[in-house]
């Protein structure tokens, strides 16, 4: 039976690089063989449906369709609605009564190691703060994101996987969208 799934691409139409017309992006999963296909802003956030062996070879597959259409490689992270639902609940900034304009989460492809987390550090960019939790980074930006040492690269280099960060309030909408599906 198909479960709704978010796939989160890393680096799409971001500072006008790795342009990516959200059609072509949605005929592309649609290919693939997913089903109620919709995106959500131009950022690459896709909502679908897809039977979970399937979706299991999505990252691999719409990653490289978008390689040989497009000429660059984009990472994707997937998660299912279920997923974000618990990432929601779980964000221990928004437990503490931080400002939800404020925060942000970092999705990982893996799940870190503990002596790999060990090794982050705590002030790398004070007065922003993180805390790694299962396969996500949760992020308290109180001074935004433009400003912060807290980088996709940092994390990858230090947790040997890779990521793709969402606003809070990117975080909400797409389970409001999965939701209504």
């Amino acid at each position: 039976m198909p479960s709704t799934y978010i796939a989160l691409l890393r680096g799409v139409n971001l500072g006008g690089k790795n342009k990516l017309p959200m059609k072509d992006l949605v005929q592309i999963f649609v290919d693939a063989g997913c089903s109620n296909v919709r995106t959500y802003i131009q950022s690459g956030n896709v909502l679908f449906s897809a039977a979970p062996r399937l979706a299991a070879q999505l990252p691999a597959t719409i990653s490289a369709e978008i390689a040989k259409r497009f000429g660059y490689k984009t990472p994707i992270v997937l998660r299912t609605a279920e997923q974000i639902r618990e990432v929601i609940r779980s964000n221990p900034f928004l437990k503490a009564g931080a400002a939800e304009e404020t925060l942000h989460v970092m999705f990982l492809a893996g799940t870190p190691k503990p002596s790999e987390i060990d090794r982050l550090d705590p002030a790398r960019s004070a007065p922003d703060k993180f805390i790694v939790v299962g396969q996500e980074i949760y992020l308290h930006l109180p001074n935004g994101m433009g400003r912060t040492k807290l980088l996709n690269s940092y994390f990858d280099a230090k947790l040997a996987t890779m990521s793709t960060a969402r606003n809070w309030r990117t975080v909400l909408k797409l389970l409001e969208l999965s939701e209504s599906r």
